[in-house]
């Protein structure tokens, strides 16, 4: 998708499609202080629940079965009303799938990135 905006426009994402702005993942290798574990990804993250801009650490175990460009590469990730709508036409690089109670997301490439989808069954 070819599209030219002024550098004061928003992007599509929020500006047209109305997605809002939840977290900014970065990988590390780093240990970080409080640091929760999330087996089923073979991850650890951390930061969030503290940062007043929604920054997330993640760092990966050895044979983590998170695409790898994830595990590299920083992600945006935005909140949308519905995630099935907002994966049609895109490239999805993680299925939907629901990584807690009441949150289904979704991974998608965006101009060589990682970007998340979240849908909350709760309003945000």
């Amino acid at each position: 998708m070819n599209i030219e905006r002024r550098e004061s426009e928003l992007p599509a994402a929020t500006a047209k499609h109305g997605w809002r702005f939840h977290h900014l993942g970065i990988p590390t290798d780093e240990k970080r202080p409080g640091e929760r574990y999330l087996p089923r990804f073979g991850m650890y993250v951390s930061g969030f629940a503290e940062s007043e801009f929604g920054i997330e650490w993640m760092r990966f175990e050895e044979g983590s079965p998170v695409h790898e460009l994830i595990r590299r590469v920083p992600h945006l990730a935005f909140v949308v009303d519905d995630l099935d709508a907002a994966l049609e036409g895109r490239e999805v690089l993680t299925p939907p799938n629901e990584p807690s109670g009441g949150v289904r997301v979704a991974m998608i490439l965006e101009n060589g990135a990682p970007v998340e989808l979240m849908e909350f069954s709760e309003p945000v």
